[in-house]
């Protein structure tokens, strides 16, 4: 095997997460530090929801991929397809191999459409959109905005996500766009859900369910829709728990989430938990590799068991860094990751709900003196305005 270049940190991803390592590094005074990431676009994922709500435009959340890479790393421009952690070497797909000191991976979430039946092949037509992906989200719009009767069914799937709470936030949205229209009364709105309730945390989630019930939407909890059926546009409802019973519903519109899982050439590489969904197999709190001392993981395709959310990667990315640090020093790893994560829940076009917590579902609020349990208007700002900015000028420059 030859290799093509060796490299002291080498990141896989140039997404929010490796670039923010990168950033972080590279600011610590490495200077041999390379990203490898195939697209030449870098998205701002989070603002699609306010797209499919008409409340912000698709061309803001995109930037050049290599406006975004650190000045000072090397960018790779290849995807990586296999692992050999033992050589301490990742080959890419057209066969260029890359050897490391220390490899960090982070390569994002797989988006599994063909995980429901029937739902892949009608994205985007028969009134089915999802702002998971960049150009549907404004599809999402179209379809919200033209919709004046009939019934809209609105999905989230089992597993872990990224931004969990993104696919109930689509629905609070559109529900309060039609009610500003004066034509909710005419619109039968559907929330499925596999969670006994809509947050994990009782007290967001008694907000929420004042939320729901505000707009009178209908909750199926315990739920998980399991197959669409585009032309007689029927989704079929599944439950998740112990007796509950199956159903077909009717739809006019219907947002889908898919499952989501780790990125198939990470599953079945050495770096895995071995599992179905495969993640990168880290200690939840080092961000360490369990078997791999020289191997870490951070952001959506790491096994750590927090909500995947860009703000996990804020509070991950300088556990990484320092923890890298320390490994390279021969130091022993003293930086911890507390699962913090931070989910930001529109709730109308005006007010959301920022729910920030840690591995025990502890509130660990930024602002203390707004009730992290309820929906204020100044987070809606936040939403929109400040975390963009904090994201782009800040976060991927390694600065927070």
């Amino acid at each position: 095997m030859t290799i093509t270049a060796k490299h002291q940190i080498l990141i896989v991803g140039g997404g929010t997460a490796g670039i923010t390592v990168a950033a972080r590094m590279l600011r610590k005074g490495y200077t041999d530090v390379a990203v490898i990431e195939p697209s030449s676009t870098h998205y701002y994922q989070p603002l699609w929801t306010l797209v499919g709500a008409g409340q912000a435009k698709a061309s803001t959340t995109e930037r050049t991929e290599s406006s975004v890479m650190p000045t000072g790393a090397t960018w790779i421009k290849n995807a990586a397809n296999t692992f050999d952690p033992d050589d301490n070497t990742v080959t890419c797909s057209d066969g260029a191999v890359f050897s490391y000191d220390v490899l960090v991976v982070s390569p994002g979430i797989q988006l599994d459409w063909n995980r429901t039946e029937g739902l892949e092949e009608t994205l985007g037509r028969n009134g089915v959109s999802s702002n998971y992906r960049f150009d549907l989200a404004p599809r999402t719009w179209d379809l919200i905005r033209n919709t004046r009767s009939g019934t809209a069914v609105f999905t989230v799937p089992s597993g872990a996500i990224k931004c969990a709470g993104a696919p109930q936030k689509i629905a609070y949205l559109a529900a309060d766009y039609w009610r500003s229209q004066g034509v909710l009364k005419d619109i039968d709105v559907h929330l499925v859900m596999p969670g006994a309730r809509p947050f994990g945390i009782p007290a967001i989630a008694d907000s929420l369910d004042k939320v729901i019930a505000d707009y009178g939407i209908t909750l199926h909890s315990n739920s998980e829709v399991t197959s669409v059926d585009a032309e007689a546009r029927k989704v079929a409802i599944t439950s998740v728990a112990a007796g509950g019973t199956d159903t077909m519903l009717s739809y006019d519109v219907l947002h889908a989430v898919p499952r989501q899982s780790a990125p198939d050439w990470i599953k079945s590489s050495p770096l895995s938990t071995g599992d179905a969904n495969g993640y990168v197999d880290i200690d939840k709190h080092t961000m360490q590799h369990v078997r791999h001392p020289n191997v870490f993981a951070l952001g959506d395709a790491g096994s750590s068991p927090n909500s995947k959310t860009g703000a996990a990667i804020r509070k991950q990315a300088p556990v990484v860094v320092d923890n890298v640090n320390a490994f390279l020093k021969g130091l022993p790893l003293s930086a911890s990751y507390d699962g913090y994560s931070s989910c930001p829940i529109v709730t109308s076009s005006h007010a959301m709900l920022l729910a920030e917590f840690d591995y025990d579902l502890k509130l660990e609020p930024s602002f203390p003196l707004l009730d992290p349990t309820i929906p204020h208007r100044a987070y809606w700002y936040l939403k929109k305005y400040g975390l963009p900015f904090m994201y782009w000028n800040l976060m991927l420059k390694g600065r927070v």
